[in-house]
């Protein structure tokens, strides 16, 4: 979720500047799906790694991929970088590497610039050095993984530090029930999206819906209050 969260909101931002490309330095298992879904969502990139094998594991599935060492700034400038108005910087094992790579593409004046980080001193550095956008993947599936296991939550994701979606089958003691009659907000302080009524797809709710066996909603609401919502029996 955290990963494909960061390529949803990396594509959005591609395509709010007008379908720039999008210069994905680091082709990991992180840099790599980055770049493989903005691909993907029709936006141009550019992968660069310095790791041979990579580069050519992702030689036919991006729209352009070259071998080079990023974390120098005479060397970014070759290969174009400061004419792209976003970048993300995938580099993860290589701290230092990661921490030059964004500087550089800072100091080149790139104004849109997505970076990895692998703890909080990281991404701390990747900030003071010229990050615009610093995300914390591994921390963040940590947390989702967290609030998945051992509960009735099928997927969880959060939209602020207290505030969240939550996909849960409906609560058994509802079942039967209009939403209007529930009351949700009122009663569980959340909001029902849409909901999937079972062997069908998503679809939007209404006051009228009525809660049937089988039934997967979307809440959203305060985390606690979506969570508490999912824990229904």
């Amino acid at each position: 979720m955290a990963d494909r969260k960061f390529r949803q909101s990396a594509g959005r931002a591609a395509r709010a500047a007008g379908g720039e490309q999008v210069l994905v330095v680091g082709l990991g298992r992180f840099g790599g799906g980055v770049a493989e879904e903005l691909t993907n969502l029709d936006v141009e990139v550019l992968g660069v790694d310095g790791d041979p094998e990579r580069v050519q594991s992702l030689a036919d599935k991006l729209t352009h991929v070259l071998e080079a060492d990023t974390t120098s700034e005479s060397t970014l400038r070759q290969l174009g970088a400061a004419d792209f108005k976003i970048a993300v910087v995938g580099i993860g094992t290589d701290i230092e590497a990661s921490i030059l790579t964004t500087a550089a593409l800072a100091d080149i004046g790139v104004p849109n610039i997505w970076a990895k980080a692998v703890t909080e001193q990281h991404g701390r550095i990747l900030e003071r050095v010229g990050a615009h956008h610093v995300v914390f993947p591994e921390h963040e599936m940590g947390q989702r993984v967290a609030h998945l296991v051992g509960g009735r939550v099928i997927d969880w994701f959060q939209l602020d530090p207290d505030f969240a979606l939550v996909e849960t089958e409906a609560p058994a003691d509802l079942i039967g029930r209009t939403l209007s009659e529930i009351g949700l907000r009122a009663r569980y302080g959340v909001t029902v999206v849409c909901i999937k009524p079972r062997g069908e797809g998503f679809t939007y709710a209404t006051a009228d819906t009525v809660l049937c066996e089988g039934d997967v909603l979307v809440v959203a609401g305060p985390t606690r209050a979506a969570e508490a919502f999912a824990q229904q029996t």
